[in-house]
């Protein structure tokens, strides 16, 4: 790919800076904010600003996109590092987790693929600068602002107000044809007409990434209001987000609200998923055996909403698993050669493997294994409790919620914010459940220590005590051990 006067520079965009007063003033207001509220309360502008008008705004300097969702992440990022660390010698909750690590990586390895596509073009290297700006910055600043659960109550309390306010403005686009955010000159203010249907986005970049933002919330405001943390807000924003879903009028954002009501009618079976997964996969199998076309074929015949694309991302699927050498190694920038709008990932796992390779794609599903992983371990720890094993079970349903929303498009404009910060929540839910596992679990390494304290504890005053009532008890002790390391012998 060339650049030059004739040229746009590599990934788009404007070529001018793009930012309303209204969104200036609002930018430097938060920075300040950031920088002197106290930890727990600098996620409430931060998140306001990103979801609320931040969309396309940004300084044009040099060739350099400075977006305000940039701007505000790195004033963050001071916070964190003039922020001391806790108890544990780090500076998030729980430490630096396999989730965290592996994210890194994902990130890295998608930045590192996109730059040797380009073999070092120096407008790659801007962009992916920007891309780890954001993807990197904004999920370390969002693991730092969000540590305990009074933190996750006050960010989903953001989240409902931040789903009204969106909810009201897409009504107006539906009711008006008219899109106010298209005045900050971000978005434009005619909406989307699709078959004679106004579909409305709101400031996010597709009437789709708004279904899904508003969609994927739901689970978490279903606890705001199961939780007795704040029903009323919990509440309106559950209303806010399916008033979000159905004025996107997309399939996707729908497919994902079934797939929310579908998880949480799985609370009575949650100790039996193992049984549903393999059911599932095997079901899968026996699919793709028997059909005419690959299995991933059957999403072409999902046709909720008029218009909608269906075949398409199934052909996505199709075509990244018939292309596997072209992008395997580096991901590949050729998409648009393997059919028609092939260039569209509009799927977030294809859009991971065509732009990063296998090991991107690798990395991004390994992410969603491990928190999978963490919020069923925290479960089981938490059984008895109700409470909490509703809480562990209401962040699984927005993990699946999430990846149905992956199947029908990629996060590329603030949504993937909210993907950070659910990965930042989840973490910092089951990080105190873990840890207390992880302590109550019996060391087998130990036992002998810990039986050995036992008798040297015994009273001096027992030292009369004959050998051979000092042996029964060793040897009683002794037997406890072997049972506990041996519990199916019993």
């Amino acid at each position: 790919m060339e650049y030059g006067p004739d040229k746009p520079a590599f990934g788009g965009g404007a070529t001018a800076t793009v930012l309303h007063p209204i969104i200036l003033v609002a930018t430097i207001l938060v920075v300040i904010l950031m920088l002197v509220l106290p930890r727990r309360k600098v996620a409430i502008p931060f998140l306001l600003l990103v979801f609320l008008g931040s969309y396309g705004q940004q300084l044009y300097i040099a060739g350099i996109h400075l977006f305000v969702l940039r701007i505000i992440i790195l004033a963050g990022l001071v916070r964190v590092a003039l922020a001391s660390k806790g108890p544990a010698g780090s500076r998030f909750k729980g430490g630096w987790t396999a989730v965290d690590k592996v994210y890194v990586l994902w990130v890295v390895f998608r930045v590192l693929a996109t730059i040797l596509q380009e073999r070092g073009a120096t407008g790659a290297i801007i962009y992916e600068t920007g891309y780890l700006w954001e993807a990197l910055g904004g999920y370390v600043l969002l693991r730092f602002l969000i540590e305990d659960e009074e933190d996750i109550t006050l960010v989903m309390k953001v989240f409902a107000t931040i789903a009204v306010i969106l909810a009201i403005t897409m009504i107006n686009e539906k009711l008006r044809n008219q899109n106010v955010f298209g005045y900050l000159g971000s978005v434009s203010i005619l909406p989307e007409n699709r078959e004679g249907t106004i579909r409305a986005q709101g400031d996010s970049a597709h009437a789709i990434l708004a279904g899904v933002l508003g969609v994927t919330l739901v689970p978490m405001f279903w606890w705001l209001w199961k939780s007795g943390k704040t029903k009323m807000l919990g509440i309106l924003g559950w209303i806010g987000s399916t008033v979000m879903m159905l004025t996107s009028v997309s399939s996707t954002p729908l497919l994902s609200y079934m797939g929310a009501i579908v998880a949480l009618c799985f609370w009575p079976f949650r100790k039996s998923m193992r049984v549903f997964r393999w059911g599932l996969v095997i079901a899968l199998i026996v699919c793709h055996l028997i059909m005419k076309a690959p299995v991933w074929f059957l999403i072409a015949h999902v046709d909720l909403v008029a218009g909608n694309s269906g075949y398409h991302r199934a052909m996505l699927i199709d075509q990244c698993a018939r292309h596997f050498w072209d992008w395997w190694l580096i991901g590949t920038n050729a998409t648009n050669t393997w059919g028609w709008d092939m260039w569209d990932l509009s799927n977030q796992f294809v859009a991971e493997a065509d732009t990063g390779g296998l090991a991107t794609f690798t990395c991004f599903v390994t992410v969603i294994s491990l928190c999978f992983s963490r919020i069923g371990r925290a479960r089981k720890l938490m059984e008895g409790d109700k409470q909490k094993e509703w809480f562990m079970w209401f962040l699984g349903v927005t993990l699946f919620t999430h990846i149905v929303s992956y199947f029908g498009i990629s996060y590329f404009d603030q949504t993937k914010i909210s993907w950070c910060a659910f990965l930042a929540i989840a973490i910092a839910a089951t990080a105190p459940v873990l840890a207390r596992g992880d302590e109550l679990a019996p060391d087998k390494n130990s036992n002998g220590n810990r039986f050995k304290s036992t008798l040297e504890s015994i009273p001096r005053e027992f030292e009369p005590v004959s050998r051979n009532a000092r042996s029964l008890v060793s040897s009683s002790l002794a037997s406890v051990a072997w049972s506990t390391r041996h519990p199916s012998n019993l």
